[in-house]
């Protein structure tokens, strides 16, 4: 039977996709994995993803369990064990004292946003965040029509986020709330205790929700890396085994949040995704007694940081923030270039060395930065330097 009824115009997408920018860390990755099909070798500096595989122990703990063979639905805030082990690890790591009850388990610390953001915030609510900054800060919080307040860092402050600024930004219009990272990304720059407490101080007083992301502790080359929860017990942290464990694949993370949000976040993973996977919970569980072994990988990434900061500036990369932490360089190009995509672009077609161009961190300034990972291999950021050298000539 023919149809007959009026052709119409196709439904019509979410308006707010149109606000939702790419991930260009990942289309570099795709751009690469294209020049590597055709058989090209390209080092790959785009993405913050060690290079080291999961410590022995998750991945003897997740085969167990494998082999038993029930691998099954847990608790949507986690299973017990593993929400008691990050407990512990608080005690030990800084000294703070966190009810089990208090910490959810999620699938990746992207999962701990969203839950932490739908928890927190309103729809039209104005969240500071700062610039540069991890984009999927920026998109998430678009996404669910949040609005994201860029707060541009400076080299007065240390390239850090200050309460200072923060306060400039409350007097402007006020905000509901504040997402700090350190150790950074793209920069590795960290806030020292006293920021974080001045942070969390204007916070308290002023009504607002202080977000502090800390998924790069344990990967610091001086000073350790302190905890938003040493300075506010209502701050809400969000951590992840992605980076320090060597764990992205595994999509496994956490929060600590007060009591009263609890049950707010259980009902939402129970209905986003149900719970976090088993296995990797159980993998990170083992992780934890794997310091030695982990701590060998840090060590490579502070060799490869040493060197990468002594070989850059010979090759006319000499501006950069303060690679404290984390595992990257966030490196002013402007002497090379005035539009870092063109810029990285090329340098993977022409010099096989994938890095991601800083208008991912930044719409605004980010056009002259390009962000370099320094968590492969030694042997993988000594060619890139060789590379860079010979085209950049």
């Amino acid at each position: 039977m023919t149809d007959l009824s009026p052709q119409r115009e196709p439904p019509t997408i979410a308006r707010r996709i149109e606000r939702v920018s790419p991930f260009l860390a990942m289309d570099v990755l795709a751009a690469a994995g294209v020049k590597e099909r055709r058989g090209e070798s390209v080092i790959h500096m785009e993405l913050g993803q060690p290079s080291a595989p999961a410590p022995v122990a998750a991945r003897e703990a997740a085969r167990a369990a494998l082999d038993l063979g029930k691998i099954g639905y847990t608790e949507a805030l986690g299973i017990s064990p593993l929400r008691e082990r990050i407990s512990r690890h608080y005690k030990e790591a800084y000294g703070v004292s966190i009810a089990p009850e208090r910490v959810v388990v999620t699938t990746g610390s992207s999962a701990g946003f969203v839950l932490g953001f739908l928890s927190l915030f309103n729809p039209g609510a104005r969240v500071a965040i700062s610039a540069p900054g991890y984009p999927a800060y920026r998109n998430i919080l678009e996404a669910l029509d949040i609005e994201p307040v860029p707060l541009t860092l400076n080299k007065a402050d240390g390239w850090v986020m200050t309460a200072s600024a923060i306060e400039r930004a409350h007097s402007e219009k006020a905000l509901q709330g504040v997402l700090a990272m350190s150790p950074a990304n793209p920069s590795g720059s960290m806030i020292n205790g006293a920021g974080l407490k001045a942070i969390a101080g204007f916070c308290r007083t002023n009504g607002m929700w202080f977000v502090s992301d800390e998924i790069y502790h344990g990967l610091t080359y001086g000073s350790a890396a302190e905890t938003a929860l040493q300075f506010d017990q209502d701050a809400i942290v969000v951590n992840s085994f992605s980076k320090y464990y060597c764990m992205t694949g595994w999509r496994i993370g956490w929060i600590v949040i007060p009591r009263r949000l609890v049950r707010a976040a259980e009902m939402l993973a129970q209905n986003l995704y149900i719970s976090p996977p088993y296995l990797s919970q159980v993998a990170a569980l083992a992780a934890f007694n794997a310091t030695e072994e982990l701590e060998e990988v840090r060590k490579g990434y502070a060799a490869n940081r040493v060197m990468l900061l002594q070989e850059l500036p010979r090759i006319g990369i000499d501006e950069m923030h303060p690679v404290d932490g984390a595992f990257y360089i966030y490196a002013d190009i402007a002497r090379f270039t005035n539009d870092s995509s063109a810029f990285c672009k090329r340098a993977l077609q022409e010099a096989g060395v994938a890095m991601t161009p800083g208008l991912d961190f930044d719409p605004v300034e980010g056009h002259h930065y390009m962000r370099l990972s320094f968590a492969g291999s030694e042997n993988d950021c000594s060619e890139a330097i060789k590379r860079l050298a010979t085209w950049l000539k």
